[in-house]
């Protein structure tokens, strides 16, 4: 991955993502972990960052480390808005953590109900 691309969805500085992306940087690089930008901008919770990322076609369902995606990701850090970007974008809500306690065989939606964000899932069966 481009440093300055990797840094520039950490920070979430969407000006450089634009700039940079102008240049075919791959919108679904990945960095020394396997995560993608969008990965680096939903886990720190950069809506904007995360809403060109969408819209340039990122790979929303990309695992790495336990099998997280960026949504699970989003979810984990209590990122509501960047959660709710990712699920009507059409993320993946099958995947399944892997690994780690407290991530192996949960799905976004099992993540959600764990930390109080079950109204993302407002269709949700019980």
């Amino acid at each position: 991955m481009d440093r300055e691309w990797e840094q520039a969805a950490r920070t979430g500085d969407a000006a450089a993502l634009v700039r940079l992306r102008a240049v075919n940087i791959d919108v679904d690089a990945r960095d020394r972990y396997g995560q993608t930008a969008l990965m680096l901008a939903a886990v720190r919770g950069h809506l904007d960052a995360v809403r060109l990322l969408v819209d340039w076609g990122a790979d929303l369902d990309v695992t790495a480390k336990y099998r997280l995606s960026a949504l699970m990701l989003a979810i984990l850090n209590h990122h509501a808005g960047v959660a709710r970007v990712l699920i009507e974008a059409g993320a993946d809500l099958s995947l399944q953590g892997s690994g780690a306690p407290g991530f192996a065989g949960r799905t976004a939606r099992d993540l959600a109900a764990e930390r109080g964000l079950e109204s993302l899932f407002p269709d949700a069966s019980p």
